[in-house]
């Protein structure tokens, strides 16, 4: 009986032992407030907090205000020269890289989001954010303004430092023909180069529409706008054509018809514009099927309005067809799956992870009802870190 007893006495010790050091370990780390308020920042910032910042920030999520604390999170300069540079970059180039410069497309998205600027107008604006005073200007014809930018570990969050302006007064584009983010220098070099312009299209849709071009595949459009270089018997096989190629051609010609007077002069490093006439790019190959489409200007129409793709939730309000890349531009940005793919991208961000269950889902789908009412970035970031703030 003693022995059981000393036994006991043992188990119970060392018990109470564990529970000591669990109890020490636990006091160490501080109140779960405040380790969801140093999660918070750490996501949103990608540093460690100042005991001050840390201590105001358990406090609004002492409150239920986890929201206002990823806010304040906001105020360090990291989350602009780090979180949203790494969260742009990768839409800058086609290695889809986050190991890329500063360029004018990346610095235009983080001054967007730090304004609070509609984010629609990432596609179709006149905007353009350029160094602040003691920078050298903005060049049409190279990158040097953002290298030194870069080079310099200046603060992108101060509005004296990247400073809002347009393209129309800096690249050369009447204002009519600038459309966000994709008349920027960056991404002409990167997507207007060579080939057809279907580039452009391309990874717009995959970087502001999370949709490949597999991924919006229909067969049962008509090919009345598919242009000539696209062989109807690749490999003698036109069976290939009518069940794979036709599948993306017949949405994305006639929607990258909208970029015919665009192009990319790699000897002068600069986007060039060519109004009323089409790039030489857009008629080649006319032999591959010559009855093919043959584009004469830069009308294009939005077939995914019909069929399979109108899941993507196009805008009631517009007609679903114009001219020019501004325009079309503002087809996609106010498609519901361009608020999607926003909301979806920081969430990745920010919780380290995709949506993976019903939770995650309905709560993206209550974040796109906050982005959605005034389109602006910060409320997506804001809202995701509190949802990710952990228990």
């Amino acid at each position: 009986m003693k022995q059981v007893q000393r036994s006991r006495g043992l188990v119970t010790a060392s018990a109470g032992i564990a529970l000591g050091l669990c109890a020490a370990m636990f006091a160490h780390a501080g109140p779960v407030e405040r380790a969801q308020a140093k999660r918070i920042h750490d996501r949103i910032a990608g540093v460690p907090p100042t005991t001050a910042v840390l201590d105001q920030m358990e406090s609004l999520v002492v409150q239920g205000r986890a929201d206002e604390a990823a806010r304040l999170a906001m105020n360090a300069p990291s989350f602009y020269t780090s979180t949203l540079k790494n969260w742009v970059t990768p839409w800058t180039n086609r290695d889809q890289s986050v190991f890329a410069p500063l360029n004018d497309y990346t610095a235009t998205v983080i001054g967007m989001v730090r304004d609070d600027v509609d984010f629609r107008e990432v596609l179709s604006g006149d905007i353009l954010y350029v160094g602040g005073s003691g920078l050298p200007p903005y060049s049409p014809a190279n990158n040097n303004l953002y290298q030194q930018m870069e080079d310099g570990d200046v603060d992108l969050g101060s509005s004296s430092v990247l400073v809002r302006s347009t393209q129309s007064a800096n690249n050369g584009l009447p204002a009519s023909a600038t459309a966000g983010v994709m008349t920027t220098r960056a991404a002409a070099q990167a997507f207007f180069i060579a080939g057809t312009n279907r580039a452009m299209f391309r990874f717009t849709m995959m970087n502001h529409m999370c949709k490949d071009m597999e991924q919006v595949h229909d067969v049962h459009l008509p090919p009345d706008r598919i242009r000539q270089d696209v062989s109807r018997s690749p490999g003698g096989d036109s069976r290939l054509f009518l069940n794979n190629c036709i599948g993306c051609h017949n949405g994305m010609d006639p929607l990258a018809q909208a970029f015919a007077y665009y192009n990319y002069d790699e000897t002068a490093g600069r986007i060039v514009y060519t109004p009323g006439a089409v790039q030489p790019k857009y008629l080649i190959n006319e032999d591959n099927f010559k009855p093919g489409y043959v584009t004469r200007d830069d009308g294009w129409d939005n077939y995914w309005r019909e069929g399979a793709n109108t899941v993507l939730g196009w805008s009631g309000s517009l007609p679903g067809s114009g001219t020019g890349a501004k325009s079309m531009g503002e087809e996609l940005a106010n498609s519901a799956q361009f608020a999607r793919c926003q909301v979806e991208k920081v969430f990745k961000t920010i919780c380290l992870r995709p949506p993976v269950n019903g939770t995650d889902r309905a709560e993206v789908d209550r974040i796109i009802n906050v982005f959605r009412n005034g389109y602006r970035v910060k409320d997506v970031f804001a809202e995701t870190a509190a949802y990710c703030k952990g228990n």
